[in-house]
């Protein structure tokens, strides 16, 4: 069946948005096509430096012909409305039929040729196309991501006609900007009617139409450099990605850099070598650290093999890290204790105050998970205070994706010790599902501390993460503490820690409202220690500044907020290990806030729920659940306890006997938190449950057998109910 290609050719287009276009235009191809009847065998886009273009295979000549059904207003509806729809349809009212009390118009649709499809169907697509930012040129009222040149149309090796703000569509692109086959330089035309043509005619003149392959010659050309100097390239995906849609030929060139700069910190090179330049970094074969060599991307093949390229970069990295070295030696000669004062003319948040606030709370959190997770409270203290200075330092203010890992760097260069510099460096530590956990119990300390302080403050006033917004990224700050909290294998309550720093904000706040002479009494919160604050106070002050405290937890109703945030945040992780999201909700149901102990059970009833035992008993506890349900909407109480009656039943006595022997073992099990165990001990309910469920009448008209009967049934919907909620597990 005939081909359709499109080329939408313009100036060029940033790379960071070329990879959204192409799935935007697949999209909006797809919608425009199926809203005509059209069902493609395939659909395909490309996006590059100075083209989109897309390609569909399968179409017919025209479009079927088609019946159409138009609802109109309902009967008895106002003149009106009547006539609008009539106008619509193009029809009287004697060829409406009634059905169920609305008009209905019944209309035979002629195909259109595809090409007036195509047609109208590109122009929407240029008109309506989602461009980040855009803009318009000359007289042209179109908005492009920067100026559209050619429109390249064909269906089935003809040129689809139309003209959208003075460009004409055809059938002719244009290859490499600069390189051109035969003699001279600059963009050389060719005509191209299928997409074997097009790709074919690209490569003769010097552009790679795939990304794929474009990142894959980049990755083969670095290495081949590298392997024959000797060399190993530091990968950077991100890089990668990028120059891939920077150069529509490209080409690695191996240039050479000043040894002299290796001194410099080798994330203080290589993100100047990305940040500015777009240059890879290599690495001596040993791994002990960068090569005095850069890799960068050239757009061109030259004929001196690009040493004219790399001599030219090569003064312009040395420029560069020239700054670098500059920064690097003004901000140990600056120090801490300025960066801190600096800190206090930073804003944070304008509800969660100053970042020097911001740093008081993190100190007084890592206080309080120092002991909990074995790190020295002192050295915590000392940690925190310092782990948000570099922020005031210029390297981190020209390249910000450093901090955190400057601030290690100049601790060091002050001659902290190396637990100190190590926590400074790793306390924004995992920032993503990839990156490793912090594990030294002083940078756990003030990971948690940081993360917990940033999520507390922005439920705290309300800016929780809504769909798919999360503008102070929340979720990723939740899934480091859930990883940082398993990984080290911590028991600690989440919700205390949270009450604490729920505690430090209205601290502040109160702070705030007290005279300066008073606030050296207290002995200001950021001389050391929310306790020595708390410690200060009156009676009376520390009971306002409680009183509010819970007022704002239990108000904002944080504490629930919490929970299923982490219980979200929890099942993104679990999911990934293949586990149920139902079972993470029938734990989180028991109102457990330490993860490690929540997981622990989540794994032991996953692993009892795959055993027939584990499927038979939940199908019993349903049953069971769903008879109390019943009878306790009727008005029916638990009240004293269960007993055997002189005439019960032999199933009533085996399951009564069941739990009565079950019930020291399980608790034992539960408070060892031998989860596993757990599960075996119900598993011993299993086979009484069956023959109770279905031996017994449990709604006997002699109420003292009803009720005896029912008692048993919510025993063991309580037994069970001490491992998780199974009201809330699936199947």
């Amino acid at each position: 069946m005939p081909q359709l290609l499109l080329e939408l050719f313009s100036e060029e287009i940033p790379a960071r948005m070329q990879a959204g276009a192409a799935r935007d235009l697949e999209r909006m191809a797809r919608e425009h096509l199926a809203a005509a009847g059209f069902l493609p065998e395939a659909l395909k886009t490309f996006a590059g430096p100075r083209r989109l273009t897309l390609v569909v295979e399968g179409l017919p000549i025209a479009q079927a012909d088609r019946k159409e059904e138009l609802k109109g207003p309902r009967v008895g509806a106002p003149p009106q409305a009547m006539e609008g729809f009539l106008r619509k349809a193009g029809l009287t009212q004697d060829q409406l039929v009634e059905r169920d009390g609305v008009w209905m118009a019944f209309l035979d649709k002629k195909g259109r040729p595809t090409t007036q499809i195509v047609a109208e169907m590109v122009e929407a697509i240029i008109r309506g196309f989602p461009w980040p930012k855009s803009m318009t040129w000359g007289t042209s009222k179109l908005r492009w991501v920067r100026p559209l040149k050619r429109i390249l149309c064909v269906f089935d090796r003809e040129v689809v006609p139309f003209t959208i703000e003075g460009i004409e569509a055809g059938d002719v692109t244009e290859g490499h900007r600069f390189m051109r086959v035969g003699y001279g330089w600059g963009g050389q035309p060719f005509k191209a009617r299928d997409f074997d043509e097009y790709a074919k005619g690209l490569l003769e003149h010097f552009v790679v139409l795939d990304v794929e392959e474009r990142k894959a010659r980049i990755l083969e050309g670095c290495k081949t450099l590298c392997f024959a100097r000797n060399l190993e390239l530091v990968d950077d995906i991100g890089l990668l990605e990028e120059v891939a849609g920077l150069a529509e030929w490209p080409t690695p060139v191996l240039g050479d850099m000043d040894p002299a700069f290796l001194d410099l910190p080798g994330e203080v090179i290589r993100t100047s070598m990305r940040t500015h330049q777009k240059y890879f970094a290599v690495r001596k074969p040993d791994g002990e650290g960068l090569a005095p060599h850069f890799i960068t991307i050239a757009n061109v093949q030259s004929a001196d093999g690009g040493a004219v390229i790399a001599s030219g970069n090569a003064k312009v990295l040395s420029s560069r890290l020239s700054d670098a070295r500059f920064f690097w030696d003004e901000d140990v000669k600056v120090g801490f204790e300025p960066w801190l004062d600096k800190l206090d003319g930073v804003t944070f948040h304008a509800k969660l105050g100053t970042m020097a606030e911001r740093v008081e709370r993190i100190v007084a959190l890592a206080y309080e998970i120092a002991p909990l997770v074995g790190a020295d409270p002192r050295k915590a203290i000392e940690a925190a205070r310092l782990a948000k200075a570099d922020l005031a330092s210029q390297m981190v203010g020209e390249f910000p994706e450093l901090q955190g890992l400057m601030g290690g760097y100049y601790a060091r260069a002050a001659g902290m010790s190396d637990d100190i510099a190590d926590a400074i460096r790793d306390h924004y530590r995992p920032q993503g599902p990839s990156d490793v956990v912090p594990t030294a119990p002083l940078s756990v300390t003030v990971a948690l501390a940081d993360k917990l302080d940033t999520l507390v403050g922005f439920f705290a006033i309300d800016e929780k993460p809504t769909g798919s917004k999360d503008p102070y990224a929340l979720r990723r700050a939740a899934l480091g503490i859930v990883r940082t909290v398993l990984q080290n294998n911590l028991r600690i309550s989440l919700f205390s820690i949270a009450r604490t720093a729920v505690r430090e904000l209205e601290m502040q706040e109160f702070l705030r409202g007290v005279n300066k002479d008073s606030q050296a009494q207290f002995g200001l919160l950021k001389a050391g220690v929310a306790q020595r604050v708390v410690a200060a106070l009156s009676e009376e002050q520390l009971q306002v500044l409680m009183n509010k405290v819970n007022a704002r937890w239990s108000g904002l109703k944080l504490g629930e907020a919490f929970g299923a945030f982490f219980e979200d945040r929890l099942k993104v992780l679990l999911k990934d290990q293949g586990k149920r999201h139902d079972l993470v909700d029938a734990v989180f149901a028991l109102g457990d806030d330490d993860l490690v102990r929540i997981v622990a059970r989540v794994e032991a009833l996953d692993g009892f729920l795959k055993t027939d035992d584990g499927k038979n008993l939940l199908a019993g506890y349903k049953r069971a659940s769903n008879i109390l349900k019943a009878e306790e909407k009727k008005g029916w109480k638990a009240e004293g306890g269960r007993e055997i009656l002189p005439d019960a039943s032999a199933p009533e006595v085996q399951l009564h006997d069941a739990l009565r022997m079950i019930e020291k073992p399980l608790a034992s099990a539960l408070e060892a938190e031998d989860f596993t165990a757990a599960m075996r001990e119900l598993a011993g309910l299993r086979g009484p449950v069956d023959a109770f469920l279905d031996g017994v009448f449990v709604n006997s008209e002699v109420p003292a057998e009803r009720d005896n009967r029912l008692k048993t049934l919510a025993a063991v919907r309580d037994a069970m109910g001490q491992v998780a909620d199974f009201s809330l597990i699936g199947g």
